[in-house]
């Protein structure tokens, strides 16, 4: 015999599936009146928060009230738990599958079995790079690709495509990166177009800093976090 009390959770979870998705249907062609110029793949999702949606437009996230007359711009938290629930939101909408990044146009720095993997975008006069290399340095069983991203300046791009020129790749990285040597000028005939099509690669992915970390699973990390949370998360994904 079905227990009565499971069918009816499922039936009130059914109701309320149907109820948020009339809810925002409505609210979504209520904002379409006000403003037209929505995109066609513009949504209205519910939020944990009553009365209140989530407007996706692309990859970014804003909110409307329930009756789609106010639009808000911000930060949504949950206090309880101290996650940013619209930051989250939006590192998950601008993930990219691991297979999708453009490894050929960067270099692998192999460390111990090199199992766990890391994709990172980086500009050579990054001061957060730097400190993000240093911190690194001693982590084993990680193959790290760097994507050369020189969005500082043209003394960035001059480093960048030494670095991408040298022989040893690696070596005339960790040099600057690491000790400050710089790495050797580029000879005229080296083709440096990997670092363009990186930059292309960037803008049209949103990657707007550096460093920008990438994780198996297509999610992204910006900023130098600290190595051992770098660490944790790897150990999550490569179990």
């Amino acid at each position: 015999m079905l227990n009565t009390r499971f069918v009816s959770r499922l039936l009130l979870g059914a109701v309320l599936s149907i109820s948020a998705s009339a809810w925002a249907a409505d609210t979504m062609a209520k904002l379409r009146e006000s403003l037209p110029q929505l995109p066609a793949d513009a949504e209205v999702t519910a939020t944990p928060i009553k009365g209140i949606m989530e407007l996706r437009v692309g990859n970014d996230v804003m909110y409307v009230d329930q009756s789609g007359q106010y639009l808000i711009q911000g930060a949504i938290i949950d206090l309880k738990s101290r996650i940013n629930l619209t930051e989250a939101r939006t590192n998950d909408l601008l993930k990219i599958p691991f297979k999708d990044l453009p490894v050929k146009d960067g270099f692998a720095m192999k460390r111990g079995n090199g199992k766990r993997q890391l994709v990172i975008f980086e500009d050579p006069n990054c001061g957060y790079c730097k400190r993000l290399e240093r911190d690194m340095a001693g982590m084993q069983d990680v193959t790290i690709t760097v994507m050369l991203l020189p969005v500082l300046g043209p003394d960035s791009v001059t480093k960048s495509k030494g670095v991408w020129c040298a022989k040893d790749r690696v070596k005339a990285w960790e040099d600057w990166m690491l000790d400050g040597t710089k790495p050797p000028a580029a000879k005229s005939d080296c083709d440096t177009s990997a670092l363009d099509r990186n930059l292309a690669f960037a803008r049209e992915n949103r990657i707007t800093g550096t460093p920008t970390i990438f994780f198996i699973d297509g999610t992204r990390v910006p900023g130098a976090v600290p190595a051992a949370d770098i660490e944790q998360r790897l150990n999550q994904l490569h179990r």
